[in-house]
This record gives C-alpha cells, structure tokens and sequence, in this order.
C-alpha cells in the first residue's frame, strides 16, 4: 500500500478529527492504514474505533479499506455518570450539547466545506468530460465535412470554391455558439455553487439522531429515549428541524461505560460496502486485511486454494494490480459467484478460476506456502510456513487454512 497524501478537505491547515468504526481485531489495520494512505496524524483508538486528524478530501476518505463507516468527530470525552438517577443522567446528556456549542458549529463548518468541495471537484470534472466529448464531436463534424468536399470535388469541380465558402461559414457559427455555451455552463456552474451554500445555512439544516447505548447506560435508558433527549436539545439550541425520513445531516451518539463518543457520518453508505463486489462472500474488510498479510508484491503469482465467492481475490486484485491471480474450488456455485463477482468488477483478465479439489490435486505437489490467520478477527492468531515434499497432506492439519501465497520460483514481472 502506496503512502498517498490528499489534498486538504477540511479548510484548516491542522486538518479535522475523524474516526471510523472497525471490526474486532481490525484496528491495528485501519491504523496502519490511515496512515499510510492518508497521512494521518495523532492516530489513536478504543475497542472497535479508530481516531485520527487528517487534511485529505472526500475522494482519499472513500479509499480506505478496513474501516466500516467514518465520522467526523464533534465531541469525545469520559463516560456519563450512570449512578445518577434518570433525571440527572438525561441533564447531563444534554450538556453534551449546551456545554460547548462552538465544537459543533466547528465540526458543521468542516461538514460543509468537505461536501461544497466534492460538489466542486464532480462539476469540474463533468465540465472537462463535456468539453471532452464536444470536441471529439466538433472534429468529426470537420472530417465529415472534409470528406464530403473531397467527394463533390470529383463529381463537381466548379462548386469547390462555393462548398468551401459554406464550411468556413458553419465552422465559424458551431464555434460561436460553442464559445456561448460554456459561458452559460460557467454562469450556471456558479449558480450551484451559490444554492449549495444557501441550502446548507442553519436554519434550514435538518438532522436525525442515531444512537447506541451499551452497558449501564444501556440498561437505565433506551436509545429511543436518548435521540429524543439529544434531538430536543439540537432543536433548542441551534433551531434545527428535525427529519427522520430524508435529513441534510446525521448525528451519531455512542455511550457506554467507557466513553462518550459523538459525531457526523460523512458518507450515507458505510464504506464497507464494496461498489465493485455483487455477492459478499467474507466480510470485505477482513478479506482486504488478509491480503494485506500476504505482503504481496508486484508480479507474483497468488493462489486462493479455497476462493469461495473471491471476496480475497478480488480486494487483493483491486489493491495490487499488478499481479497473477488464482481462485481454485471444488464447488460449482461458488465459482459461478465468483465469475459474477468478477465481472461485475472488470476484472476476468485479472483473475483466473479453476475447478479442482484442493486435497486431491494441489496438495501433493512440492510446494513451499505461507499461511496466516488474524490476530483475534475473529479465528485466533496462527501464523508460520507449510511445506510439502509431494508425498503428504500436511496441510490436512492446520485447523482453519485462509489464505495461501504459493511462491512457485519465477516472477512474473
């Protein structure tokens, strides 16, 4: 994994808090992970989140891969007191609030400027693809043209002069009006700009609230009871309206007996949700940190012996192109779910598939083989190296095999 920096994104050189939700056992991962790709600083977590501060946009945020959902942080701070008896417990969940309005207003600020500058950064982008195309169609309207004098030439040599005349004419009109036409997609290009700005002010923000609540809290208060404590003192303090069907801004609220964690989910579809994966097999987060344990290189040859529905192959393919891919199963449907899988994600040329019993066929051959297992997600920890002089099944011992790198003595680079 290539160490990439983002551009900034949050309109303050220090860069703004984040954190994201993480499997059990995937948070030394995601750690690595955010800082490596995304340069991240002051890098830290608890059981099942991982925070850290950043400058990168949106576009870097959507490429991390073990992380389950990102949040921007509005507030993290000790547990609330639990002992206390509901009456005072819901006051100090409104304090969450009314204690340090300015953290919110911040963190909305950020919100805002993250979204504005994606919405700048697709209008950009779509603006060059129509200028793209507009060209292409502009020069084969010129050699449609070019062609079509070339003929009357040959039919009619006295009307050169006049089909000339007529093309400089339509030439000059097309660029005419293409020149009024990106004036008119600039003008309207700003005006965007502007009712995205307004749509965001905060009196017409609107916002849900979801929580979770775990252990004593848990136990003393329902997350319905909760939201509704919380959405109440949003309305009041800030004049938001409330939406539980279609809201602008979402604010998420975990409390337990360890912490009290608060913040904006910064993409409506958890990033676990892989676009270019059409049936799950394994959770794709972990299927991404079992790649990443293979320290796989460019032009080595990778074999999945047990591919499934190639959730492995395919997060492996993705982050290591590079590379000489091979799923191998004995089940019929499951390499049916695979070839689905990996059409729906471009990559047939990239992944081979085979057909075969691993204990008859692949077993018996020499072979050295490194195996691996994720420390505590969620099948213990086992880590070490196989070999196999051709006359044994010795692998038939390992209790759960996840994944393989076969090293078959040539690179393929």
């Amino acid at each position: 994994m290539s160490e990439v920096r983002g551009e900034p994104g949050s309109g303050t050189e220090a860069g703004a808090r984040f954190f994201c939700t993480a499997g059990r056992g995937l948070e030394p991962f995601l750690m690595r992970e955010v800082r490596a790709r995304l340069a991240a600083t002051e890098v830290e977590y608890i059981s099942g989140k991982v925070f850290f501060t950043t400058c990168s946009d949106l576009n870097m945020l959507k490429k991390l891969k073990s992380a389950e959902r990102l949040f921007l942080l509005i507030k993290k701070q000790f547990p609330l007191i639990s002992s206390v008896s509901k009456g005072k417990l819901l006051n100090e969940m409104q304090r969450l609030i009314n204690e340090d309005p300015g953290s919110w207003l911040n963190a909305i600020s950020i919100w805002k400027n993250l979204l504005e500058l994606d919405a700048k950064k697709e209008k950009l982008s779509q603006r060059d693809d129509n200028q793209l195309k507009r060209k292409v169609g502009e020069n084969e309207i010129i050699i449609a043209k070019k062609l079509k004098i070339e003929q009357m030439q040959k039919i009619e040599e006295n009307r050169d002069c006049q089909l000339e005349k007529q093309i400089e004419e339509e030439t000059l009109e097309q660029r005419d009006f293409t020149t009024k036409s990106e004036n008119f997609q600039e003008e309207e290009f700003r005006n965007d700009i502007e009712k995205a700005i307004d749509t965001h002010n905060q009196k017409d923000l609107t916002f849900r609230v979801s929580c979770r609540c775990s252990g004593t809290i848990g136990k003393a208060l329902t997350a319905q009871e909760v939201g509704r404590v919380i959405g109440i003192a949003i309305m009041k303090h800030f004049g938001w309206k409330a939406d539980l069907r279609n809201p602008k801004l979402e604010i998420f609220i975990h409390l337990n007996d360890v912490y009290s964690v608060v913040g904006i989910p910064v993409f409506r579809v958890p990033l676990a949700s892989r676009a270019y994966i059409k049936t799950a097999g394994l959770r794709s987060t972990i299927a991404w940190a079992m790649a990443s344990l293979a320290d796989i290189k460019a032009g080595a040859f990778v074999l999945d012996p047990m591919c499934g529905l190639g959730t492995i192959l395919l997060e492996a393919a993705k982050e290591w192109p590079d590379v000489y891919y091979v799923g191998a199963d004995v089940s019929d449907s499951q390499l049916l779910g695979t070839w689905d899988n990996l059409k729906a994600a471009g990559l047939e040329d990239k992944i081979e598939l085979l057909k075969v019993s691993v204990i008859g066929v692949l077993w018996p051959m020499p072979y050295t083989a490194r195996f691996m297992k994720l420390p505590g997600c969620p099948f213990g920890k086992s880590e070490g190296n196989v070999e196999s002089d051709g006359n044994c099944h010795c692998l038939q011992k390992v209790l759960i095999l996840l994944f393989l790198t076969f090293h078959l003595g040539k690179s393929l680079s």
